[in-house]
């Protein structure tokens, strides 16, 4: 993708358009393109030039935006951190990086002394919304830069991101995106959606820009003039009210996020007319949500997807149209998906195993990791740890990750199979199964629950509601009740605080 030139165009087509709508702000095209380039040549006046690391650390603001786009229009590469982080976390993943700047804002525990100290590389620390000491004022850097093209060539395989996808404990394992492949997420979109995508249409964020599901939305916006309503954080009656205010023609989620909107007293009285499309990605779903969704606007397609930060999603996506929402769908056709066994044999359709990833929207690797990368890419295959299946007529059924599969006993139990039962409980609102260990049959699930307000349930009841459903060795021999399950900043249910707590 180059940068330069999409906004060039969009800026002479869609002058006037609103690309952005931010807390009730309309900035337009023209505007976001003199906003990109002045910060690009702000960056490139503070020595930031092609193939250089800078880090975002920022909330979902248009700011967080700007940067994006100024640091690939000058051929850098984006280090997105998640606004979550603390400062140990800050420090461990943009050390690794060896990241040059850091684009950021004032934060409670977070001191700029104390990063400079602690991260080597690290020359300017940019401050936006007041300028903080040992920082450089965001708006004055605007300021300083001139409203003009930056003349930068970049090279295809050069790396536009590193995605940190668990920088957050242990070693930070660096997802290498590069600026072909930036053109990968648009290309899928519209190849999904029958090219149900056009200028002037209105699409609704609430996912963070520091997680691929966010910087989607960005990427969407830019390649097809899209105007984003952007959220600061994902709140379910703020979301509704948005797509009701702004006519929204279409949005992501992940399945939580679906059930939290579905949990509203008020929502039934939101007009969601204007949807026409919707999707859900994330593999441990429920079909249930959507299909409930639809009922409040039956004339929404509904897309169920799958694809990870390696791949570039959407990877594979269910074709527009089709009533088969159990699968995942298939994939584009510039992307090849196989099933793989243990031994590295391909699977027939029917049979259970790893699904692997050809193509070139497939990642470089992993940066600084040539182990990890030689582990995950074999011949080409991006393994990607999702174990699934297909069918007889080439559609995906994504079963779980490899960690989601419990021995019971020498049984096999996946466990999205079992949250997707107990999610179709008319009290639970949410549900996590997880396997502990259990000394006669190794391993048995556990399920952990939030009940609906104003519900009550018994283990009792659930027991006798699930052998409706499932064979004795998948129902949970431990029930866990909780007020709210924890979630990961992308809003799916950590598991891995769960298993901690077990």
């Amino acid at each position: 993708m180059n940068v330069i030139e999409v906004l060039e165009k969009l800026a002479k087509e869609l002058p006037q358009s609103p690309a952005i709508i931010f807390r009730g702000d309309n900035l337009t095209f023209i505007q976001l393109k003199d906003r990109v380039f002045s910060l690009s040549q702000g960056l490139l006046k503070l020595g930031i030039v092609r193939g250089d690391k800078v880090a975002i650390y920022l909330p979902n603001w248009p700011e967080y935006i700007f940067s994006y786009l100024a640091i690939w229009s000058i051929g850098a590469c984006a280090v997105p951190l998640d606004f979550m982080l603390t400062e140990d976390e800050i420090i461990s993943c943009a050390a690794h990086a060896e990241v040059k700047a850091l684009i950021t804002k004032h934060k409670a525990n977070i001191s700029f002394d104390h990063l400079k100290k602690n991260i080597p590389s690290l020359k300017q620390i940019i401050s936006c919304q007041s300028k903080e000491e040992g920082g450089i004022s965001f708006e004055e850097l605007i300021g300083q830069g001139e409203v003009r093209a930056p003349q930068v060539k970049t090279e295809n395989k050069d790396h536009a991101i590193i995605f940190y996808t668990s920088g957050t404990t242990g070693k930070p394992k660096g997802v290498l995106i590069n600026y072909a492949q930036l053109d990968a997420p648009p290309q899928s979109m519209a190849f999904f959606v029958n090219a149900d995508i056009k200028p002037g249409d209105i699409t609704l964020c609430a996912l963070p820009f520091s997680h691929l599901g966010g910087l989607i939305y960005i990427q969407n916006t830019i390649s097809f003039g899209l105007t984003l309503v952007l959220m600061e954080r994902f709140s379910p009656l703020d979301f509704l009210k948005n797509v009701q205010n702004y006519k929204v023609n279409f949005f992501w989620l992940v399945p939580s996020m679906y059930y939290a909107l579905l949990q509203l007293k008020e929502f039934e009285i939101f007009d969601l007319s204007s949807l026409r499309w919707i999707v859900t990605f994330g593999a441990s779903n429920s079909p249930d949500a959507l299909r409930r969704f639809q009922q409040f606007c039956p004339k929404v397609s509904l897309l169920n997807g799958w694809g990870l930060t390696e791949t570039n999603a959407p990877t594979v996506v269910l074709p527009m149209g089709s009533k088969n929402i159990e699968s995942v769908g298939r994939p584009a056709p510039w992307i090849k998906v196989k099933i793989f066994s243990e031994n590295n044999q391909e699977l027939k359709p029917g049979e259970v195993g790893e699904v692997a990833v050809k193509s070139w929207v497939v990642t470089d690797g992993y940066f600084k990791d040539e182990k990890l990368t030689r582990e995950t890419i074999r011949d080409g295959w991006f393994h990607t740890g999702d174990l699934g299946r297909f069918d007889s007529e080439s559609f995906l059924y994504i079963v779980g990750r490899k960690k989601e599969m419990i021995k019971v006993g020498g049984e096999i139990v996946f466990e999205p199979e079992v949250e997707a039962v107990l999610q179709k409980h008319p009290d639970i609102a949410e549900a996590a199964v997880i396997g502990v260990a259990d000394r006669l049959r190794g391993e048995v699930p556990k399920a952990f629950l939030a009940v609906k307000e104003g519900k009550n349930i018994t283990e009792e009841d659930l027991r006798f509601f699930l052998r409706q459903h499932l064979a004795h060795f998948k129902i949970p021999h431990y029930f866990e009740f909780c007020a709210a399950l924890p979630k990961n900043r992308t809003g799916k249910i950590d598991k891995e605080q769960l298993r901690g707590r077990s």
